[in-house]
């Protein structure tokens, strides 16, 4: 019964967040540093779930094969590859690097 219990609070948390978003006023979103952190809070929280599923292995901090992927990914970024390219070297590297060690 408890799970209900939680299932049933975490419901009406998500409800209760959607409703305090539509309650902002719209003077409060029209404000440019509003803009600036919505447009950057996707960026955030994709980096943050790139490095927890990188580095986090249940309750252990890991450096493995991922994150030479990682590694790998981030300087075809930085040599401007495109998107394709750059996932293609990083699963390419992450497959070598399990392989060797």
């Amino acid at each position: 019964m408890n799970i209900w219990i939680a299932i049933g609070l975490t419901a009406v948390g998500c409800y209760l967040a959607k409703l305090l978003g539509l309650l902002v006023p719209a003077g409060v979103l029209e404000r440019p540093l509003v803009q600036r952190l919505a447009a950057l809070m996707p960026v955030a929280l994709l980096a943050a779930l790139t490095a927890q599923q990188t580095f986090a292995d249940g309750q252990q901090l890991v450096l493995d094969a991922r994150a030479a992927g990682l590694a790998a990914a981030a300087l075809a970024l930085v040599l401007r590859a495109p998107f394709l390219v750059v996932v293609g070297v990083a699963v390419a590297v992450t497959a070598v690097a399990r392989a060797l060690f």
